[in-house]
This record gives structure tokens, C-alpha cells and sequence, in this order.
């Protein structure tokens, strides 16, 4: 057995690596925090928390959709010939307005 060849460090390199993924798949399984390669634990997200970000992202998705029809507007309204727009606006200005005396 020759320890001096490229093939013994590729050994002990695959035999180190292997050792690192068993050993975290095993405190995974088990619910330990998991080391990153620096030694660095890597704990599991808080429940708590984890909703707190699932509501913000959802309100964030939602403000969004909002912004994405408004912007459809204004690239309308931009891409639009200008007399287009002002045949709009007085169409609008023409309608009777509709007031609610209670």
C-alpha cells in the first residue's frame, strides 16, 4: 500500500466528506443543530417565526399585484396617443355626475 500517491489524499478526502454528510444527516434525523463547513451550527427555524414571514411575504405578494396593475395603467396611459387620453378624459368630464343627497 503506497501512502505518498495522489489516490491516498482522494481517499482520505472521500473518507472525511462521507463522514461530514452521515454525521449531519444523523443530527438532522434527530433535530440537532447542523454544522456548516466552518463548524457553525445551523439551527431549525422557529414555527412562530416562520409564519410571521409566510403573512409578510403574502402581504408583500400582495402589494405587488396592486403595483403591477397600476404600473399596466401608467405604460397605457404613456403608450397611448395623447389625443386618446384627452378623448378619455373629456368622455369622463361629459358624464352626469350622480350626486347622493341624504
Amino acid at each position: 500500500m503506497n501512502f505518498a500517491g495522489p489516490d491516498f489524499v482522494l481517499a482520505i478526502i472521500a473518507i472525511s466528506t462521507g463522514g461530514w454528510l452521515i454525521n449531519n444527516w444523523i443530527r438532522a434525523r434527530h433535530g440537532y443543530a447542523l454544522e456548516d463547513e466552518w463548524g457553525g451550527k445551523t439551527g431549525k427555524a422557529d414555527a412562530a417565526q416562520t409564519q410571521q414571514l409566510r403573512a409578510e411575504n403574502a402581504e408583500l405578494r400582495e402589494q405587488i399585484d396592486h403595483f403591477a396593475g397600476r404600473v399596466k395603467v401608467l405604460e397605457r396611459i404613456v403608450t397611448d396617443k395623447g389625443t386618446n387620453v384627452a378623448a378619455q378624459i373629456e368622455a369622463l368630464r361629459d358624464q352626469p355626475q350622480h350626486e347622493d343627497h341624504t
